[in-house]
């Protein structure tokens, strides 16, 4: 059984897996895609893409979830390693790890793209 310190999260590794680099190893795509798994953390970072930096109020008022449900889905995607925080005083401000889901960008391309040349085959 693996276990960690509480409050301590696993830095994402960013790869050259095929000779080009910035794609992610596949445990980092898996723990992504398991982050980006409900639709109120895909809006949430859909959010933090357009706004760039946003404090975790201002994320609570675009969900209709409460401020504790709100910060749960922050927690998982800060422990994907998608999402960065600071804390402010009394405010935290999120935003994306734009480096890291840029290589998860390209390697859903690769992974597409792959798929995509199995079947012609």
């Amino acid at each position: 059984m693996h276990t960690r310190n509480a409050g301590q999260t696993r830095k994402p590794e960013i790869h050259d897996r095929t000779g080009a680099a910035g794609f992610l190893d596949d445990g980092t795509f898996a723990r992504i895609c398991r982050a980006l798994g409900h639709p109120a953390r895909v809006k949430i970072i859909r959010h933090l893409l357009a706004v760039d930096n946003c404090i975790c109020g201002r994320i609570v008022e675009i969900l209709p979830l409460a401020q504790s449900t709100v910060s749960q889905h922050l927690k998982i995607l800060k422990e994907s390693g998608l999402v960065e925080g600071t804390v402010d005083g009394n405010r935290s401000c999120y935003c994306v790890n734009r480096e890291l889901f840029a290589a998860f960008q390209k390697t859903i391309e690769d992974f597409t793209e792959s798929d995509q040349d199995d079947g012609k085959q």
